[in-house]
């Protein structure tokens, strides 16, 4: 959704894709042993209750509505769906007993039998089947209809019913395919097919603000979410699944800024920390005394110009103005002076921690610093059509520490092109967001958080025609048709050889400009233990212990 990395490549081992052979993903393994950062003992209390940083979620709590990470962490922590993610982003069987691929375009589900919503409810093959389609019908305007365009009866045209899902029994049902899709099987952990039971159609806005899930925890009580302050979960006793929380619940806190976080991790007031402000970069790992992590994740930062902005749209005169700005951009200084080090300029759209990232994407040298170059096709630009704007805005949240970095961005594109650059803060993400979505902003800090581990997943939703996280309203029919030509590939090398070359349609356009890759910097208080963060950079929240 919506950070030197080393090379490490996350695998779907043991991963069901979709294929000419029968495969099947079977039987349920603990978490942990990952890629991630782990406290030495296995002490604490299993009734402590572990507090974290986090921000107002920008909607009701709806799984298909929710694609960016302040209600992530929560619905990522109340609901579980057929698979969940190990930390080092291998897949394991969560609601699902078994996933069967039967041919490239059809699947078998079958989920385990007894689990429940925190209501008594049973979770039901229908439970899938129903929030699928309500999360995909056109009506219901979810932020992540576009996870469902692979299946059959799918229309952005018109509201239609999922046909490709059928349901066989109480406990199993079918997923049929309107094309090959390699990676479906590995998509199924994500938010957007969570299942919802039978309450959350009586009123889902209602719903929204007091779920009721089948994960690991649950709100604390009716009116746990208070607004713009935090929210309150404890554990869901009769969860039955790899994420058992083992501590005794998990209060979410939102913060005005990390700086205040930063302080109250430090002095014992907050148990983990998954950001550490920009003032602290060089200091925190000392600061923290081996209770610090700075690791790779598959976190990915850009720079976006939206399609509404005069003078760049994607025809001669806006690719020309893109290009500039993306070369006015000193991303290694950037990164070394600001970031010290916690940051690696980007070389493509996606992140190294994934399987078939490449750094030698055709047309990435536009993301070299050249203020030279930046000037001259500034003018070329301007020869076309003089630059109307008056200063060149960038919009950004101010609570989520990206004041400085946003700042130092604005004064090299201003001193490359000689035009005023200058940040547009919002006080926090929630109203930066819907700012961005009802286009009251130009450029924009953009960033994605995979959903999961697939070069397929930092593409499609961001930049494919219509997908639900494509806030730049980027269109483009050669991108278009490389990466659903590049998806139908069931050899993985083939499929990531062709998303590598959509992104050199990107690179061509630059609907955003890459920035720079992001570790996970974070940490924990004094006596809290058996803290592991993911591939993902979120923290395993569910083993910590304190």
């Amino acid at each position: 959704m919506e950070d030197t990395l080393k090379r490490n490549k996350i695998g779907v081992a043991g991963l069901a894709l979709l294929g000419a052979t029968s495969l099947v993903l079977a039987g349920c393994a603990s978490s942990g042993g990952g890629t991630g950062t782990e406290t030495e003992g296995t002490g604490g209390s299993t009734d402590a209750v572990i507090t974290t940083n986090g921000s107002e979620p920008q909607n009701p709590l709806i799984p298909t509505n929710t694609n960016e990470t302040g209600g992530g962490k929560v619905v990522d922590s109340i609901f579980a769906g057929l698979i969940s993610y190990e930390a080092d982003g291998s897949v394991v069987n969560d609601v699902a007993e078994e996933i069967t691929t039967d041919s490239p375009t059809q699947l078998t589900v079958k989920i385990r039998k007894g689990l429940t919503f925190t209501n008594g409810e049973e979770v039901t093959a229908d439970n899938f089947i129903k929030a699928w389609n309500y999360g995909a019908l056109l009506a219901n305007a979810q932020n992540a209809s576009y996870f469902f365009e692979d299946i059959e009866g799918f229309s952005y045209e018109k509201d239609s019913e999922l046909t490709g899902l059928k349901q066989v029994d109480d406990h199993t049902f079918t997923i049929t395919l309107n094309k090959p899709a390699s990676d479906f099987a590995q998509r199924l952990g994500y938010s957007a097919f969570y299942p919802l039971p039978d309450v959350a159609f009586e009123d889902m806005k209602a719903f929204g603000e007091n779920p009721i899930g089948n994960g690991p925890y649950k709100l604390a009580e009716e009116g746990a979410w208070q607004h713009d302050v935090r929210i309150d979960l404890v554990p869901n006793e009769d969860y039955d699944g790899p994420r058992k929380a083992k501590n005794g619940g998990l209060d979410i806190v939102f913060y005005a800024n990390q700086e205040g976080a930063y302080q109250d991790l430090q002095a014992g007031n907050l148990d983990v920390l998954d950001a550490i402000p920009d003032s602290a970069l060089e200091t925190y790992e000392s600061d923290l005394d081996g209770r610090a992590v700075n690791q790779p994740a598959a976190i990915f930062q850009s720079l976006t110009i939206p399609e509404w902005v005069d003078g760049f749209q994607t025809d001669e005169e806006g690719k020309l103005r893109r290009a500039a700005i993306s070369h006015a951009i000193n991303r290694d200084q950037i990164t070394d002076v600001i970031f010290k080090g916690t940051r690696t300029p980007a070389k493509d759209f996606t992140s190294p921690v994934i399987d078939g990232w490449s750094d030698s994407v055709p047309g990435n040298e536009v993301l070299e610093y050249d203020p030279e170059l930046a000037k001259e096709l500034w003018d070329q630009a301007n020869a076309i059509q003089p630059y109307s704007g008056e200063d060149f805005t960038i919009a950004y949240n101010a609570d989520g520490g990206h004041q400085t970095w946003v700042d130092a961005v604005a004064n090299s594109i201003s001193g490359a092109l000689g035009i005023t650059a200058v940040g547009q803060p919002f006080p926090d993400f929630a109203s930066y967001l819907d700012a961005r979505d009802n286009e009251k902003v130009n450029a924009f800090r953009s960033g994605w958080q995979a959903d999961y581990p697939g070069l397929y997943n930092f593409l499609g939703p961001l930049y494919a025609t219509g997908a639900g996280s494509n806030d730049g309203k980027y269109s483009d029919k050669a991108f278009d048709d490389l990466l659903a030509k590049g998806i139908s590939e069931t050899d993985e090398a083939a499929r990531n050889a062709t998303l590598l070359e959509a992104q050199s349609v990107l690179f061509e356009d630059l609907p955003a400009l890459p920035l720079w890759y992001s570790n996970v910097n974070g940490g924990w208080a004094d006596g809290v233990q058996n803290v592991e963060f993911g591939w993902n950079s979120v923290p395993l929240y569910y083993e910590i212990t304190k």
